[in-house]
């Protein structure tokens, strides 16, 4: 069933308090989320080369447990390296022959943190834990039954919208720029667990931004605050240049919690450039949706999108899919001011088809439903057809999801 009709209300941009939230790649939940994901791609990729197709796999309970570490102005050490364990279900064996999953699975982790936190050894700063089991028949069934699409394997909604208002734009822009490597190179003494949570009250943006700054390139409290006092002007400095978003003031707080002449207890200094080495423990689900922000005036799933299985598991393929049709009605129905689409399986059912496939849209004035009611309905139901290239395409990790 698809159904379409008009919302009533203000778009986000138009409420009078908007909150927006992002946590980047350092951040332990970030990193599981991203971890799992890159664990799914790589057992796609092994499952399509050995069998020519996507086994059963779900990869989607991953835990990061806080190390303990010991630091001090100019260095530290590890002390208790941070565990990570993988979980939940991923096929081992096919008839009589074994795959390597769980050596995949470590390979896989080892190299996301090589690839993106800088300070972190993946042999000496982590500890792996691979707790990976067969599933059950009946979701294992799903896999082996006839057809070009498999049967949702539970029953999910899913809801994504389109466009971003400018908070969320500015709140996504700012963490991509501290993480990039361009700034990195600028200032390497910042570390990678970005966080930045943004509070618009009216025109006026507030940002509060935290990131550590690395004790092996800070020599002392003094040269703490130099540098963070650098680092806040350049934030303001890429606040100021690159946002023209009809925000009438933007502010940024910087590390809020620092407190001069308190030693290591009021500064923000991390060894390895993540909070999971030693005060903060990370969880998959918990961290950014799957277009990279957690905003806490738009509706949102409760599924963990990271690490399912990307051919069968709806809680994965209509979360991406309900963001991607929304786009898609923004930016071809004219007229549309904003738009909300939800999804809604039944396990068992083709994923191309769902129980229900509803979009609300937020029409300009002088629009009437009549107007966009078939042109949306087209949309859907092409997207819908083609979800099979969707599933493809999220295997092979073209989707990020965090």
């Amino acid at each position: 069933m698809i159904l379409v009709e008009t919302l009533k209300g203000k778009p986000a941009a138009s409420q009078s308090v908007e909150i927006v939230e992002r946590k980047g790649k350092g951040h332990p939940d970030y990193i599981c989320d991203s971890v799992m994901e890159a664990i799914s791609v790589a057992l796609c990729k092994e499952y399509i080369n050995e069998f020519g197709t996507v086994l059963h796999h779900n990869i989607d309970k991953g835990l990061l447990a806080a190390g303990r570490i010991e630091k001090h102005f100019g260095g530290g050490r590890v002390v208790f390296p941070m565990e990570l364990t993988i979980g939940d279900r991923a096929t081992s064996w096919v008839q009589s022959k074994k795959l390597p999953v769980k050596d995949i699975a470590i390979a896989t982790a080892k190299r996301w943190f090589k690839e993106n936190l800088r300070f972190v050894d993946p042999d000496k700063d982590v500890k792996y834990r691979c707790a990976l089991g067969e599933g059950s028949e009946e979701l294992t069934d799903i896999f082996s039954r006839k057809g070009d699409l498999r049967g949702a394997n539970d029953t999910s909604a899913a809801v994504g919208y389109y466009p971003l208002s400018p908070t969320e734009r500015v709140v996504l822009k700012l963490e991509k720029h501290l993480n990039s490597a361009e700034f990195k190179k600028r200032f390497p003494e910042t570390g990678e667990d970005v966080k930045v949570m943004g509070l618009r009250f009216g025109r006026e943006l507030d940002l509060t931004i935290a990131m550590p700054l690395l004790s092996r390139l800070i020599s002392s409290e003094e040269e703490y605050f130099t540098r963070k006092d650098l680092i806040h002007e350049e934030i303001k400095a890429f606040l100021d240049e690159s946002v023209n978003l009809g925000l009438k003031k933007l502010k940024a707080y910087f590390n809020s919690l620092d407190e001069k002449k308190r030693g290591l207890g009021g500064v923000y200094l991390s060894l390895l450039g993540t909070s999971a080495e030693d005060a903060d423990s990370g969880q998959v689900g918990r961290g950014n949706r799957v277009n990279g922000l957690i905003s806490v005036n738009r509706p949102m799933g409760t599924e963990a999108v990271a690490g399912k299985n990307p051919v069968s598991h709806v809680g994965k393929i209509y979360n991406v899919l309900a963001h991607k049709i929304a786009k898609e009605i923004y930016e071809n129905v004219e007229g549309v001011r904003e738009v909300y689409v939800s999804l809604l399986s039944k396990i068992g059912s083709p994923i191309d088809k769902p129980m229900m496939a509803m979009a609300q849209a937020l029409l300009e004035q002088g629009k009437r439903l009549r107007d966009i009611k078939p042109k949306v309905e087209n949309i859907i139901g092409r997207e819908l057809y083609n979800v099979r290239s969707l599933c493809l395409e999220l295997s092979e990790g073209k989707y990020t999801v965090c």
